[in-house]
């Protein structure tokens, strides 16, 4: 997996990927959290909290994304 993208909250960073298969991988505390043909599809659902199983590093509990105002748009990501 090839990182392209991340983005700083106070609870980690988030990326996204790309895989082999040139699929893009939204990645939180080392977890794959889905596959989208287009990096602009996992960043979407990332911020508009349409992945279900993002959890706190820490203590393990859900978390609700859109606490962390995670933008929708690829090109508001620090690029690797």
């Amino acid at each position: 997996m090839r990182l392209l993208l991340k983005y700083h909250t106070n609870i980690g960073i988030f990326y996204i990927g790309q895989s082999l298969d040139e699929r893009f991988h939204p990645i939180f505390n080392d977890e794959d959290l889905g596959s989208y043909a287009e990096a602009w599809q996992a960043t979407e659902d990332l911020a508009n909290d349409n992945i279900f199983s993002v959890l706190h590093p820490e203590t393990g509990d859900l978390l609700d994304i859109l606490e962390y105002e995670i933008p929708e748009d690829p090109s508001e990501w620090e690029k690797l």
